[in-house]
């Protein structure tokens, strides 16, 4: 588990594990692992710490690029950085309202994601459930955008965890590209985005380029 495999300090043995991983996922004709998880060890009570890497997070950003990197060693896979971002605790985790600094944000939440993303280019990062003062990650324009996209320079996709509280229409102003499952609600919501003008089809065609060069470009596509 994450957890441990931070607790051996060897970047270079996470990789390794990680080309397991990708070894694993073309067996099984697998192109996106939904991992690595990534967030804070904030909260010793967290019911997923095993599956996030450290309290530190230039412990979680290195690991989950080296994690990354292993796995897209093998072409035609990549992972999913997740939960994108401030998901430090289970309980109630898709209202909690996380109150967060711009300052604490960038040195703690997020600086593990911007080395992964920096460093080892994740094929896709998942968004969490959580809001982030007041606005669902999903549905954030600073996260996905701002930061995610115009900073770091994530290629990728961004795809919602699934069935996550938000506005379908403002996640594709935010560069949301995949909303998971794909419930009837969130296509109808596209649709009636599209009829009123609360969507553009420029939105919408974006976020399908991106999945269909995903799909183009996966393991899955050259069977």
């Amino acid at each position: 588990v994450a957890a441990l495999l931070a607790q051996s300090w060897n970047m270079d043995l996470i990789q390794k594990c990680g080309d397991i991983v990708g070894k694993e996922m073309e067996e099984f004709h697998i192109s996106v692992w939904l991992a690595p998880g990534m967030n804070i060890h904030r909260n010793p009570l967290c019911g997923r710490n095993f599956e996030y890497y450290s309290e530190d997070p230039l412990v979680a950003g290195m690991c989950a690029a080296a994690d990354t990197r292993g796995i897209q060693s093998h072409a035609g896979i990549g992972t999913s950085i997740k939960h994108f971002a401030a998901n430090n605790q289970e309980d109630n985790r898709m209202y909690v309202n996380e109150n967060i600094s711009e300052r604490a944000m960038r040195e703690i939440y997020l600086k593990g994601f911007e080395i992964a993303v920096k460093t080892a280019q994740p094929m896709t990062i998942m968004s969490s459930y959580n809001l982030v003062n007041g606005v669902h990650t999903a549905n954030s324009h600073d996260l996905l955008t701002a930061a995610a996209r115009d900073e770091w320079g994530f290629a990728g996709y961004v795809m919602t965890d699934w069935g996550t509280q938000y506005d379908p229409a403002a996640a594709l102003h935010t560069q949301v590209d995949m909303m998971m499952p794909g419930a009837d609600a969130d296509r109808d919501a596209v649709l009636t985005g599209l009829t009123d003008g609360s969507i553009t089809p420029a939105e919408v065609r974006r976020a399908a380029a991106r999945v269909l060069t995903l799909i183009e470009q996966s393991l899955t596509a050259k069977l």
